[in-house]
């Protein structure tokens, strides 16, 4: 990241301490009256889709993204590409919609993992959700380190500070506030870092000679509004067939076979209302995404025109500069508030209740009331909130490439977790040992594709969901057990 020099006006801190502060508020507010773990896991099965709209965007849109997609069109040679990617995903949400959903909906489920229970008995759901916790730990941590970087250089705040400013703030309303008050503050969230964006992109555009003819015209001067790119090539992310095919995969692993977003469908009054708000979701994410490039193409324009005293060393820091370099004072800290925004929609409620749900109430022997449980939950919230400040805090000492292959590992573990879904959903053969080697054989696969070869990372959920799913329905026909 460039130095940013940056001494923050007294107005923009005002504007940044407000925001974490009605975060908190809201938080508080909407989670108040809960009395068990219905109320504070799944906020009493009775969201309004639109709301869970809010959330699930949220939850998918982090920090990174905020800052990096911009990064993708203002390189030399970027363009429109990237946006293959969640037409991708959009289709992957559909078949969410049909081929797993209705799983969630057969009875009052609390996790994902519950479904592979009912099918495969409890120690393939314990393996899913250790997989789950420890990647989700890991992955949030580093996100977490990654947006306190920004925090870091923009205020001057030490790093381990960043970290724990920004963690605190997500712990304490998801610890007192529950489900309910993660999607409600994800919704606000949604809010601020589009209302940021926007705003940033306009004045972008006003400080452009010419407005939006300079950048329309500087976009086919450069061939930055190629959206297409028909090659076979899997070691390159953007081409339309790692972007329908990959990407649907990856919608399928992310938001069909991770607790985090199956969560926020089992907080819906209804599966249609659940269904409803994914599709449109992934609407509103391919809208979302096309505004961000649409940045990145504005700043590749002006910084044309206007180049920057020193050169910029990374793309995905291009946009913070333009920000805290020539937006006026209020509106640096709304973007800045939206950039915290975009990192701290919490896993922490999803992470409490894949321990409680798939772990620990299922092989405790005493049986707890309905205030014992909620307390339980509570704490295991505390407790993933400190795991991943303290794996934020870690992360410093870590070099970025090393960072950025843990962040890969986190993405790429919903896909052997997807096979394991489709051994249980797609056909009547697969016994519990076949799930539990084709899990180990999912993982090991992508680890090895992951790590020791140059396949791009849109291909590591169709890679691990298809060898957990093969390598299981073999050991299933080959080896059967008396467990179906």
């Amino acid at each position: 990241m460039p130095e940013l020099h940056l001494a923050l006006d007294r107005l923009d801190l005002v504007v940044i301490v407000l925001y974490l502060g009605a975060s908190i508020a809201l938080g508080l507010w909407v989670g108040r009256g809960q009395r068990n773990l219905a109320d504070y896991m799944l906020g009493g099965r009775n969201l309004p889709w639109w709301a869970l709209l809010g959330s699930i965007v949220a939850t998918e849109t982090s920090a990174v993204t905020f800052l990096s997609v911009p990064g993708i069109a203002y390189a030399k040679g970027g363009d429109l590409r990237f946006l293959q990617l969640p037409l991708g995903y959009l289709i992957g949400r559909c078949l969410v919609v049909v081929l797993l959903m209705p799983h969630y909906f057969r009875g009052e489920l609390f996790s994902a993992y519950e479904v592979l229970s009912r099918r495969f008995g409890g120690a393939v759901r314990q393996v899913a959700s250790v997989l789950f916790l420890v990647t989700r730990t890991l992955g949030d941590g580093l996100r977490l380190y990654l947006t306190a970087l920004v925090v870091n250089k923009v205020t001057g705040l030490n790093l381990p500070l960043s970290v724990i400013a920004v963690g605190v703030t997500t712990v304490i309303y998801s610890i007192f506030g529950g489900i309910k008050s993660v999607v409600w503050t994800d919704c606000l969230q949604f809010v601020t870092y589009l209302v940021g964006a926007v705003l940033g992109g306009a004045l972008l555009i006003g400080a452009l000679p010419n407005g939006w003819h300079d950048l329309s015209e500087f976009a086919r001067e450069h061939d930055k509004l190629k959206m297409i790119d028909p090659s076979f090539d899997l070691t390159q992310p953007y081409t339309l067939w790692a972007g329908i095919v990959g990407g649907m995969f990856l919608a399928l692993a992310t938001h069909g076979a991770d607790q985090l977003m199956v969560q926020r469908y089992l907080c819906a009054r209804s599966e249609r209302d659940a269904g409803r708000a994914l599709v449109v979701s992934g609407i509103v994410v391919l809208a979302q995404f096309a505004m961000f490039l649409l940045i990145g193409i504005g700043l590749a324009c002006y910084y044309d025109r206007f180049p920057p005293p020193t050169p910029f060393q990374s793309n995905d820091q291009v946009f913070v500069s333009f920000v805290v370099d020539h937006m006026p004072s209020g509106i640096v800290g709304l973007v800045l508030a939206a950039v915290f925004a975009a990192a701290m929609s919490s896993s922490l409620n999803s992470s409490a209740t894949s321990l409680l749900n798939d772990l620990y109430l299922p092989l405790s022997k005493r049986q707890f009331t309905p205030a014992e449980e909620l307390r339980l939950g509570r704490w295991a919230s505390a407790l993933f909130g400190v795991a991943q400040i303290a794996v934020g805090i870690a992360g410093a000492q870590l070099e970025k490439s090393v960072v950025e292959s843990v962040l890969s590992i986190a993405g790429f573990s919903t896909g052997v977790i997807l096979g394991v879904f489709f051994l249980g959903v797609l056909t009547t053969r697969a016994t519990r040992r076949g799930a539990l080697v084709g899990t180990l054989a999912g993982l090991a696969v992508i680890s090895a594709v992951a790590f020791g070869t140059k396949v791009a990372w849109p291909w590591y959920s169709i890679i691990g969901s298809t060898t957990t799913f093969v390598a299981g329905l073999l050991v299933s026909v080959s080896f059967p057990d008396n467990q179906p």
